[in-house]
């Protein structure tokens, strides 16, 4: 497989790879999808995702030659978009943590897909760094942003972030990032019934008419860590029926193939929300998405028990095109459906699996 990008079609500073073929794997979906955890660290130790209990000071994060290096991510995310995906999401752990991260969201905006045309550049955040890097993230070349928002209650957002971390200084951050001209951003709020599911309408209500979509998590059985009770999860449907009873929402159609969200506008034409229902309405059946973890492990599913390594290959000397085929074989062998068939699995079975963590494989 040659690798040497025709220079005719090549845009200015581009790094182009010929397509070697959209991948579908055994439920017929295509990958269009990356994610990258570009880090295992966080500043917040969040309830729901690396509690103080378990990721606490005599936790073991992974050393800096055990990540992935910026070369390693380009070149796996170059033989991807020659395979098809389309977006780029780059995740963590914080990935405004990694040390150099416009580098590499320069270099990621530098592919083209064989048509010659740009990746989506996605990066989602806690927000805590993005008043000062907001506008090294717009001129690297960053598309989009995600931003998790799960109160707006300062004293409850602290908590919930457990490092005392001010809800202001991520709205300032919001704000500064939209300024620069970052878009579309949307605000996840993971909710979990017992601790913020009192602040839905207050959200809805704060983010209704602003440049921003909030977004609706179902509270998930993501790794083990977060001790997962299905008596804990809002189902969408509930969050659809409190938020229409102040202002009446309309369902509308999603905006691409293998959308996670649902999405409802408000019938008064004042934005939308998206609900991403993982738990009680699932879309296995159009996921198009892969992950990669800080160190390098290819995962074809959030819920996944163990991942393929891709990095023994990136530094074991195989060429792109041994990691070309390897991907292809990891997805063409691809049949998750974990959401699907996780109401048909016992608490206890559900307890006892293995699963990965959030703040290890990105969301």
């Amino acid at each position: 497989m040659s690798i040497t990008p025709a220079a005719e079609h090549r845009a200015p500073g581009a790094s182009r790879l010929p397509s070697t073929g959209s991948l579908i794997d055994r439920l017929d979906r295509p990958l269009r999808d990356l994610r990258i955890s570009v880090t295992d660290r966080c500043n917040f130790r969040c309830v729901y995702c690396m509690p103080r209990a378990v990721f606490g000071r005599d936790y073991a994060f992974l050393s800096r030659d055990e990540l992935l290096s910026f070369e390693e991510i380009e070149r796996i995310s170059r033989i991807a978009v020659a395979h098809g995906v389309r977006k780029l999401r780059l995740t963590g752990g914080e990935p405004l943590l990694r040390r150099g991260i416009e580098e590499l969201i320069a270099r990621l905006a530098a592919l083209r897909t064989p048509e010659g045309n740009r990746v989506e550049l996605a990066l989602t955040t806690n927000g805590s760094a993005l008043t000062v890097k907001a506008q090294a993230l717009k001129d690297a070349g960053l598309d989009r942003l995600t931003v998790s928002v799960d109160s707006l209650d300062d004293e409850l957002f602290q908590r919930m972030n457990d490092v005392r971390f001010p809800v202001s200084r991520v709205l300032d951050g919001i704000d500064a990032a939209h300024a620069v001209g970052i878009g579309p951003i949307k605000l996840n709020m993971v909710v979990k019934r017992g601790l913020n599911d009192g602040e839905i309408e207050a959200m809805a209500t704060r983010f209704k008419g602003t440049p921003y979509t909030l977004r609706f998590i179902e509270y998930m059985d993501v790794g083990t860590s977060n001790g997962w009770s299905l008596d804990e999860v809002v189902p969408s449907s509930e969050i659809v029926e409190r938020i229409s009873a102040l202002y009446p929402l309309e369902p509308v159609g999603p905006a691409s193939p293998g959308e996670t969200a649902k999405r409802w506008r408000y019938s008064d034409g004042t934005g939308e929300i998206g609900l991403i229902s993982s738990v009680t309405n699932t879309f296995c059946g159009t996921c198009n998405r892969a992950r990669i973890s800080t160190e390098g492990k290819l995962f074809t599913c959030l819920f996944a028990t163990e991942g393929h390594d891709l990095r023994a290959l990136l530094r074991g000397g195989a060429d792109d095109e041994e990691l070309s085929a390897a991907m292809a074989s990891i997805w063409g062998a691809r049949d998750d459906r974990y959401s699907e068939i996780r109401s048909e699995l016992t608490p206890e079975l559900r307890a006892s699996r293995k699963r990965i963590e959030m703040s290890y494989i990105g969301g």
